[in-house]
């Protein structure tokens, strides 16, 4: 009786004749062995069984009219000459299929080659990415992220926390872990490339099993997005969640990880001047961001609902976030408990179970 062979772990789906030879180039120098359909009715056939699917731009408006299911593992590639390329509007349109990222080439294909090499060892499946930004100043945005990370690395849950703002108090700050040994920012700069992810998990701190990924108290206020882009890389790799931090102000490191998170949850306290200020980040957050939800923050008396803020954004309600009394002089102590049954544990609870992160205890 035959037996049908295993799907090939890539897939190029392409009519363009001078991409897909720029594809098979590289597909051999990673010594990976790809599966080629070049129209829209085999890409639809193998949507589903290949681990990575690598999508030429030329093909990406009508199978986003198909309405895909959404899956991990969805790449863009165009060229540089590209009339897509040069008005950016190829970045926008990959979102709509879902992709993680989109390679220009000929200027991004060693990226392009890193994430082909990923499949000969698994690497290919990158993990549930949170990112968190804050719609006005102190919104809170950092303490709900860092009480995600450390609710499910309770849970049993591989997470890996990254602070993302270079101009914030460090997040390592908040979870009472700024004297910890290991790596921060400032010596993870250079990265470029593929980083390997067990390197890097080996290097971090860790707090209670969670690896952290913060700042220092040096001088350095930028990111390069390169950098970003092959930490975040290696991060995914090698976690279950990544819980990253990010600032207001997207710069180009800041969306390499908007484009590469699974969520973006946007932290608004419910009141009238907060709404106000996240209103402005809406429309450039949506070029960049996956699935960009609102998390509304209990304000004082006489607040605004959480339907209220929802509505006045246009974007879903992810969840409510209520004051958590004790949790303030607690981390003025250096002691950070998002405890289950507390307000801040709650919601970081809900944001996992939106996801199934249910992890391998009970929450």
């Amino acid at each position: 009786m035959e037996t049908t062979p295993p799907p090939q772990p890539v897939l190029l789906a392409t009519a363009d004749e001078l991409l897909l030879d720029d594809l098979l180039r590289l597909s051999a120098a990673a010594e990976v062995t790809p599966h080629v359909e070049k129209d829209l009715l085999g890409l639809r056939r193998h949507w589903q069984s290949a681990a990575l699917v690598v999508v030429g731009h030329d093909l990406v408006d009508p199978f986003a009219r198909t309405q895909p299911p959404r899956r991990p593992g969805v790449l863009v590639a165009t060229h540089h000459q590209s009339s897509a390329a040069d008005d950016g509007t190829i970045f926008r349109r990959a979102l709509s299929i879902g992709a993680e990222s989109v390679y220009v080439l000929p200027s991004e294909e060693s990226a392009l080659g890193d994430r082909l090499a990923d499949t000969l060892d698994g690497g290919v499946r990158a993990a549930t990415t949170f990112a968190f930004v804050g719609g006005c100043g102190g919104a809170g945005a950092t303490t709900l992220a860092a009480a995600v990370a450390v609710t499910a690395s309770r849970r049993g849950v591989r997470t890996m926390l990254i602070d993302g703002d270079p101009l914030g108090g460090g997040i390592d700050l908040a979870l009472g872990s700024e004297t910890g040994n290991g790596a921060r920012w400032p010596d993870l700069l250079n990265a470029s490339g593929r980083v390997s992810a067990a390197a890097l998990r080996a290097a971090l701190p860790i707090v209670d099993d969670l690896a952290v990924l913060s700042w220092d108290r040096s001088d350095v206020t930028a990111l390069p997005p390169e950098a970003m882009r092959s930490v975040l890389g290696a991060a995914q790799r090698s976690s279950d969640l990544v819980v990253v931090d990010l600032p207001r102000r997207a710069d180009p490191a800041a969306e390499e990880a908007f484009v590469r998170s699974t969520a973006t949850f946007l932290v608004v306290p419910r009141d009238v001047r907060s709404c106000a200020a996240a209103a402005r980040l809406v429309k450039p957050l949506r070029e960049v961001a996956t699935d960009l939800r609102v998390v509304a923050r209990e304000p004082g008396l006489g607040g605004l609902s959480a339907v209220d803020v929802a509505k006045h954004l246009s974007l879903p309600l992810a969840a409510k976030l209520r004051f958590d009394r004790d949790l303030p002089a607690l981390m003025d102590k250096g002691r950070f408990d998002p405890r289950p049954r507390g307000a801040l544990g709650r919601t970081a609870g809900e944001l996992l179970d939106l996801f199934g992160l249910h992890g391998l205890l009970a929450a």
